[in-house]
């Protein structure tokens, strides 16, 4: 895995000593992604400069090196990522008259561009991937990013100034540009707790989305190509459901994924897989144990809080798989010392927590392995999410009341206060769930909603984002977009693809990518390969979701590996106690960021401070809305001041 960085100035104005030494200092900011070497192309007469930072994954020699040039001399490719079909590719260009210098997949890349034209040789890729190739003939660059967004790539134009990067961090060492916050962006990290694409939190600056391209021709201008569309996809397969058996459904996807997580497998280096023992990652590496002649390394990380602890089921899948697993329990110091230091690794605002963990893991991992398998993107593909379970049990129950009813209703709970629900439900006998009037007043939020809006209502933090981001306009994404509700009609298949197209590659994948490559690790998402995606959409309903539980076709694989018993229980998450903490050894930094609220002019410092007193007095639960501000203004305070 790597890291890319680089500019094009087609003004001309950049000359070649200068043209080197920025693009250097753009390419070293990430140095992290790619610690084993580096190196840079410039040519002024085109304005054109690449950086690339490389980690040795496949082929460690320097036949690997970056940029690479094809033979010819026309292509110069800076790319990061893995092609994992990339020798199926080769006989083909091999017949094409191509010659190799060594085995790696970017040299695969550059020429199947070169034979079929970047558009088809992207199409051809089973990869994660981002890519910039210079086109010295036509003087064209080409950006990439792969189909489902697991490797990120930003962009910016600021007038005949073209900016790209792996990360956010290098387009702020060209000395050209001025960062501005778009305080639009920051209303949409509010609700979402990430800045969802195609946006980033500065002005003029853009994720390229998942399965497109951006041609940058000598006239000046950016085209925008789709070359694979996930929710095209998704509604294909919703409109031509396959018909399966049982087991034949079940066989298909077991050796479907035995081939995805084969390819995976391929590394110069040391490998292994995360394993928190639950459905996703047993998986995974349950199907590397079954395709290895050595012990497949697996990590794992607990927690001295209970509630949050899996890794006794993770111990007990390895030790069923037979894997060679490492474990660490943390103490909450162990987290607590990350968390100033967030900032500098998700370098816009990124305020899930579970970055926390994630991170922690990929530091265990690090220090064995230089590839990890992950289990993301089970929850999207085969409907594991609670949320999918909680907005149809909602709208089964009260749905059929009427509208004025069910508002009704929900303004009659609301008349008492939470602490008042609370003591009422001390006096009952029965064992009820902690902050009952936190859970009421939740559920009276939720009574008067259509699907879609109960859609957004569960995705969302603040709620009315645009109240409390100063100057700001949230920006509308699809989680706003009725026409979902008409391509799918069906409320759960509705919220697995707004899922797949916002949530997986803005949250999910950015903190695995940030979370790996700040200690140099490269993770890979089999569950991802898009064959695997195209599959799961062609399945019906009864093969995700049956008897009230998800991931029905995909537990029926893990069940040929791995005992029911040992992985049947309710999902969990990968959380960590962020609202004790608040109350207790993080509340000294918090308070400190609250106080500077006015300074940043970035959020309305009331309703923040009004929940933070709610929050320390145990009335209610704002964990995540405080949370949101936190990382907001601690991120302002490391990239702003």
């Amino acid at each position: 895995m790597c890291g890319l960085a680089g500019m094009l100035d087609q003004a001309l104005t950049t000359d070649q000593q200068r043209l080197d030494s920025v693009t250097q200092a753009m390419t070293e900011t990430i140095h992290h992604r790619g610690p084993d070497a580096g190196a840079v192309w410039v040519d002024a007469s085109a304005g054109i400069g690449l950086g690339h930072r490389r980690l040795s994954i496949i082929d460690l020699s320097p036949a690997g090196a970056q940029p690479m040039h094809s033979a010819c001399g026309r292509y110069v490719l800076a790319y990061n990522g893995e092609a994992y079909n990339a020798e199926d590719l080769r006989p083909d260009l091999l017949a094409l008259g191509y010659s190799f210098r060594g085995h790696s997949d970017t040299e695969i890349l550059l020429y199947a561009c070169a034979a079929w034209g970047v558009e088809e040789a992207t199409r051809r890729l089973n990869g994660m991937f981002a890519f910039a190739l210079w086109d010295r003939q036509e003087r064209t660059l080409w950006l990439g990013r792969d189909r489902l967004g697991i490797k990120p790539l930003y962009w910016a134009q600021f007038g005949q100034l073209w900016l790209f990067a792996s990360e956010l961090k290098a387009l702020r060492a060209h000395p050209g540009w001025t960062p501005s916050i778009d305080r639009s962006a920051v209303a949409s990290f509010l609700r979402h707790n990430y800045v969802p694409g195609p946006f980033s939190i500065y002005q003029g600056v853009r994720k390229l989305q998942p399965g497109h391209l951006l041609r940058i021709g000598p006239d000046g201008q950016g085209q925008d190509i789709c070359y694979w569309d996930a929710r095209q996809i998704a509604l294909d397969g919703s409109r031509q459901r396959s018909v399966w058996s049982d087991q034949a459904a079940t066989d298909a996807l077991d050796s479907l994924l035995r081939d995805a997580v084969g390819r995976q497998m391929m590394a110069d280096v040391p490998l292994g897989a995360f394993l928190s023992g639950g459905i996703d990652s047993s998986t995974v590496a349950a199907l590397m144990q079954a395709q290895s002649s050595q012990k497949v390394r697996t990590f794992s990380i607990g927690f001295t809080e209970t509630g949050y602890d899996e890794s006794a089921h993770a111990r007990a899948v390895a030790q069923h798989l037979g894997t060679d697993h490492t474990q660490l329990v943390l103490e909450p110091s162990h987290a607590l010392d990350l968390v100033p230091n967030l900032a500098q690794w998700w370098d816009e605002p990124f305020a899930d927590s579970s970055q926390l963990p994630t991170f922690l893991l990929a530091e265990l991992t690090r220090g064995h392995v230089t590839v990890a398998l992950s289990g993301d993107g089970g929850d999207e593909l085969f409907a594991g999410y609670n949320r999918y379970f909680w907005a149809k049990k909602i709208h089964r129950s009260v749905g059929w009341l009427p509208n004025g009813l069910r508002q009704g209703l929900g303004q009659a709970i609301k008349r008492v206060s939470p602490q008042q629900w609370d003591r009422l439900a001390s006096m009952i006998p029965a064992r009820l769930p902690p902050q009952v009037g936190d859970k009421a007043h939740k559920l009276a939020d939720v009574l008067a909603m259509d699907e879609i809006a109960l859609y957004r209502r569960l995705v969302s933090h603040w709620e009315q984002p645009s109240a409390i981001a100063l100057g700001a306009e949230e920006l509308r994404g699809p989680i706003w977009d009725r026409t979902y509700e008409h391509d799918f009609p069906d409320s759960v298949a509705r919220m697995q693809i707004l899922d797949t197209v916002t949530y997986l590659p803005d949250d999910i994948l950015t903190k695995v990518d940030r979370a790996t490559m700040a200690v140099a690790l490269e993770s890979r998402v089999p569950l991802l390969d898009h064959r695997v995606m195209e599959f799961a959409w062609s399945l019906p309903g009864s093969l995700k979701i049956r008897d009230g539980v998800g991931k029905w076709l995909l537990r029926q694989v893990l069940y040929r590996y791995v005992p029911q018993t040992l992985v049947d229980r309710p999902k969990m998450g990968f959380g960590v106690p962020i609202s004790d903490w608040l109350r207790g050894p993080l509340r000294p930094w918090a308070e400190d960021l609250f106080s500077g609220l006015e300074q940043s002019g970035l959020v309305d410092p009331a309703p923040v401070r009004q929940l933070w007193a709610e929050h320390q007095s145990g009335t209610r639960n704002w964990q995540y809305l405080l949370w949101d501000v936190l990382m907001l203004e601690s991120w302002y305070q490391r990239w702003m001041r």
